[in-house]
């Protein structure tokens, strides 16, 4: 049996830890539905229409919402992570949102114990978990069989202190010397996976990219949909939500969250449009570079998402635009439904 990372305590309340064996989930002190549901997860770039269309398939499967993405499980990060107001959420249970404090660093690990914890419970009270997020990782290792490696605080803390020292883009040439692989998948200004990358390789001898998800589902019973879309009208919606953001409210957000702890974060710091209004704050942007440095970074992260998940065969891909997108998406879940 492969034990999966349980949620630590005080940090997702509410939740059971789950452990998988074979091809199936097993929860402890979750009793599953006689037809467990399929596992259905929505994914493609930022910005292209994923939330309409889980909400739609929730709506449809009699589901519910399970956020995967890594910023929006942080309390008070709603403008620049487009985070679905209650209002407009058609009365769907969301789940993983605005679980943590900015000043909480989260790990995949950790993540995957959480999301993998409440896709079980749904599936045990026969709900569908309808998975939405654009944190490509993140999506991976909740789906497939994915074994995280050990960790090293000694190790660990070396390497933060030559981050500290020399800057992410240094460690981020040392990583592609020694896995090339996960540096093309990694951002030299993301300190904090190169750090772990880094990480593991020096612990295990491996390269990184060994360590990433398999292209096998550890349940059998999952879809996975993705929503495509054309690169012209998926920039031109980027500048769209961008404008919106900041006509929106997006610096105060930012400035409130700086007055909680947002510099300290680990995590909640990297998000795109945060750091960039931060450096705004402390006067190092003007407002409209800040603006514009956000466009061409979601642009940019869009481009990755759309590259992880074109590499994955299993993704069944829709028209953002198609009148029967959501039809299609139904069909390719159909074959798993029970009754």
């Amino acid at each position: 049996m492969d034990q999966l990372p349980p949620p630590p305590p005080n940090r997702c309340p509410g939740q059971t830890s789950t452990a998988l064996t074979g091809d199936a989930w097993e929860t402890v002190g979750v009793p599953l539905a006689p037809s467990v549901p399929p596992i259905v997860a929505v994914v493609g770039a930022t910005a292209s229409g994923k939330s309409e269309l889980a909400l739609d398939l929730a709506e449809r499967l009699g589901g519910e919402i399970v956020n995967t993405d890594a910023m929006a499980v942080y309390r008070g990060m709603d403008i620049g992570t487009a985070k679905q107001p209650v209002a407009e959420r058609r009365g769907i249970e969301h789940h993983l949102l605005d679980v943590l404090d900015v000043v909480e660093p989260l790990t995949v690990a950790e993540f995957q114990g959480w999301a993998r914890a409440a896709v079980a419970e749904l599936r045990g009270r026969g709900r569908v978990p309808v998975l939405v997020g654009g944190s490509a990782l993140y999506v991976r290792a909740v789906l497939d069989r994915f074994e995280f490696p050990g960790t090293d605080e000694e190790v660990r803390r070396r390497l933060e202190g030559e981050l500290a020292a020399v800057g992410a883009e240094a460690l981020h040439q040392r990583l592609a010397e020694r896995d090339p692989v996960a540096a093309g998948n990694i951002r030299p200004d993301n300190g904090r996976r190169v750090v772990r990358a880094l990480e593991v390789v020096e612990l295990t001898g491996r390269p990184f990219s060994a360590t990433l998800p398999t292209l096998e589902y550890a349940d059998p019973a999952t879809v996975q949909v993705g929503v495509d879309i054309d690169r012209p009208t998926l920039h031109e919606r980027i500048e769209r939500r961008v404008a919106a953001m900041f006509e929106g409210g997006f610096v105060d957000e930012v400035a409130d969250l700086l007055d909680r702890g947002l510099r300290e974060g680990r995590t909640a710091s990297t998000a795109i449009g945060y750091r960039e209004v931060t450096a705004y704050l402390d006067g190092e942007l003007s407002l409209d570079e800040a603006r514009e440095r956000t466009v061409v970074a979601t642009r940019r992260f869009a481009r990755r998402q759309d590259s992880w998940f074109r590499k994955d065969p299993r993704v069944v891909w829709v028209r953002y635009d198609d009148p029967g997108r959501v039809e299609q998406a139904l069909a390719a879940v159909g074959p798993f439904l029970g009754g």
